[in-house]
């Protein structure tokens, strides 16, 4: 089984996918931050490493993808192959740091992709606000990211919103800003209790269930 954790910067998906692993023992896949080659580079100068760093990500969470329909295991992700495409590369080209030509190159390499994978068993989606992100960013003071730009995470949070709401797959959305899962264990319950009914049908005989619900 597959489940994955998508949200913007600063969101909480490392948190939670820890957490969660941790829960129901679950085997976790992180994103690759720590030994990425590019990213430092990209928040420096993002027109001249977008391209670079979009292609690195795309090719471990392809990997990623090919070995979770390998495995028997539960696994949880942190992040998604959709982001990358839908989301981060399509802003990067919107804010003038990818050039069309590159854009079209990543494109049409991530629909060949898709054409081997499915979506996850369940997406948890983390919907924050950009002043939560921020504080959060700046809570794990990461050197590089102090560059970021406000609107660039702007930019990433609309392109989110676009893609849930046209998202087809099983999911769940989380108000990041008000489910303060990493600190509070209420909140965190709230959130295991929703993944139960989801994966485990506890509320399933509740009449017009709804598929993608909200917390």
């Amino acid at each position: 089984m597959h489940i994955a954790i998508a949200g913007n910067i600063g969101s909480g998906k490392t948190t939670l996918t820890k957490m969660l692993a941790a829960h129901y023992g679950w085997i976790p896949k992180f994103e690759s931050v720590d030994f990425n080659p590019y990213l430092a580079d990209f928040y420096e100068d993002m027109e001249r490493w977008s391209f670079n760093l979009q292609i690195y990500f795309l090719n471990k969470r392809f990997k990623d993808v090919v070995d979770i329909s390998k495995t028997d295991d539960v696994v949880i992700q942190d992040r998604t192959i959709f982001e990358d495409a839908k989301i981060f590369a399509p802003n990067l080209h919107d804010m003038g740091l990818m050039s069309t030509r590159d854009f079209e190159n990543y494109s049409d390499l991530f629909n060949l992709m898709m054409s081997l994978v499915g979506y996850p068993d369940l997406l948890i989606y983390l919907r924050s606000s950009i002043p939560n992100l921020i504080s959060q960013i700046q809570k794990r003071g990461r050197e590089y990211e102090r560059s970021i730009r406000i609107d660039y995470l702007t930019g990433l949070n609309e392109k989110y919103e676009a893609w849930i709401k046209d998202y087809q797959g099983n999911m769940l959305v989380v108000d990041a800003d008000n489910i303060k899962f990493g600190n509070k264990p209420e909140d965190f319950e709230k959130i295991t209790d929703m993944i139960d009914a989801q994966l485990y049908g506890l509320f399933s005989h509740r009449k017009g269930a709804n598929p993608n619900p909200h917390l």
